[in-house]
């Protein structure tokens, strides 16, 4: 089949023509619309950029990080540039875009992620259920924020052992589908505020028939308490100091406990959990936690049905998060820090972030349905460029012929498929820990600039 291009009405608006039918089918234009309405958000008459386009192009900016805005409008609008009537027709400039974001404001994107975000594996995916349970992670994480007065004030800048960060930076949580690596759902707060809040947040999100998977550092008895209210099972692992009390051992050798409260009075009032524990150590040195004890705490109780082996090996999936946030993190921000100034502004990126990783992930679970392999055998820095590289593609075809590309594209997504992966380790270890330079301080931010030319402040001796 061949590729017929859309005919463009010369009268109507350039931006309300962008379709990005490229992420069309995770993240619709009714979407947008309908969140743009509920929020109040519609421009007052129409502009060269239309509050969808907007959202489009704080979507787009993430799967094209390494250029200015700028130049991301341009890719957003190269395609149907091409077709447009007018071949001198100049597009709106980034001072627009920048004047138009503020004028959205963070709620509608923060909407907009919270109505497309959620699980999406299905039966047929690979890796994604465990006993029958979707399998869930919560972890978190820190974002660098532009340095800026606003920023700092709202979201602070942490403290070392050397003096105060170099950026201020925003406290992240998330909750990730393991088997695809979609984040379900985010929080942002200050740098300060505990992430152990932020995961108990998290647990809005959680229902019956998840296996919800989280680190010692968020362990809690009323967190457990709280999955459990929503119906859902946990697999947790246990911190040093906790110490429950053993009901007995079962027959697959781990024990049942009880989990006791931190709060005094309800511990006398009698208040506990009862929990399935398991202890297991590592036996090869060259991997992490090698000879030490290991302790997980699970509400799945049968050792028929949830044997203990599953659950060990269920619990060290439990990684698959820290690949979401590296994705984010490494290959979407390159590991600098945001773009905003404002703190408003802030906010808005962030969702516009994870609202393109959800997109890519979308279609990679897509491709990987089509193909029968793992989601994980996928390659996101792939796919990141495979649909930035069809982002004017789809702009310029025609309806009938968008359903063909987009079975293009998912052919694109796999047609380099990773190895399956090893077990391996990585140290936690950075090259260059300090720098011969001076440190930034205050006093160098405004500094006397020249007031005239190069020349004539030149003087022969």
């Amino acid at each position: 089949m061949s590729f017929t291009l859309r005919t463009i009405e010369t009268e109507r608006n350039f931006s309300s023509q962008l379709s990005m039918q490229t992420l069309a089918k995770a993240i619709s234009r009714e979407q947008i619309e309908a969140v743009l309405t509920g929020e109040q958000a519609w421009h007052e008459r129409e502009r060269k950029l239309s509050m969808v386009a907007v959202v489009w192009i704080l979507i787009a900016m993430h799967l094209y990080r390494a250029i200015s805005i700028r130049h991301v409008m341009r890719k957003v609008m190269q395609g149907l540039r091409f077709i447009w009537p007018q071949s001198d027709y100049e597009p709106a400039k980034a001072p627009a875009f920048s004047y138009r974001r503020y004028q959205l404001g963070a709620l509608p994107m923060v909407r907009l992620f919270k109505e497309v975000a959620s699980p999406i594996a299905s039966e047929k995916t690979r890796g994604a259920f465990l006993f029958g349970l979707r399998l869930m992670a919560l972890d978190g994480s820190k974002v660098d924020l532009a340095d800026t007065a606003e920023n700092a004030a709202v979201f602070g800048r942490p403290k070392t052992g050397r003096g105060k960060c170099a950026f201020p930076q925003v406290r992240c949580v998330f909750l990730a589908e393991c088997g695809t690596h979609v984040l379900c759902d985010a929080g942002f707060w200050p740098i300060n505020e505990s992430e152990r809040t932020g995961g108990f947040r998290m647990l809005r999100s959680v229902e019956s028939g998840m296996l919800v998977m989280w680190d010692r550092g968020f362990h809690s008895f009323e967190m457990v308490e709280a999955a459990i209210g929503r119906e859902a099972e946990v697999l947790s692992r246990l911190p040093a100091h906790v110490k429950p009390e053993v009901i007995k051992r079962l027959s697959d050798g781990s024990l049942l406990v009880r989990l006791l409260p931190s709060d005094y009075h309800r511990r006398k009032q009698g208040d506990h959990l009862v929990v399935r524990m398991i202890e297991y150590t590592i036996t090869d040195q060259t991997l992490p936690g090698y000879g030490k004890t290991h302790r997980l705490i699970t509400t799945l109780l049968d050792p028929d049905k949830a044997p203990v082996m599953d659950l060990i090996i269920a619990y060290h999936q439990r990684w698959e998060i820290e690949v979401s946030i590296d994705e984010v993190k490494t290959h979407q921000l390159f590991s600098e820090p945001l773009r905003s100034q404002k703190a408003v502004g802030v906010i808005q990126e962030l969702y516009g972030l994870l609202l393109a990783h959800f997109a890519l992930r979308y279609l990679m679970h897509e491709a990987a349905l089509q193909v029968d392999v793992d989601p994980d055998r996928i390659s996101f820095v792939h796919a990141l460029r495979v649909v930035g590289d069809a982002m004017a593609e789809f702009e310029m075809v025609s309806a009938e012929t968008v359903p063909e590309l987009y079975q293009r594209l998912l052919r694109d997504l796999a047609s380099q498929l990773l190895l399956p992966r090893k077990l391996r380790i990585n140290p936690r270890v950075v090259k260059r820990k300090m720098s011969n330079y001076k440190l930034k301080r205050p006093e160098h931010a405004d500094l006397p600039q020249p007031t005239r030319p190069f020349r004539q402040m030149v003087q022969l001796i």
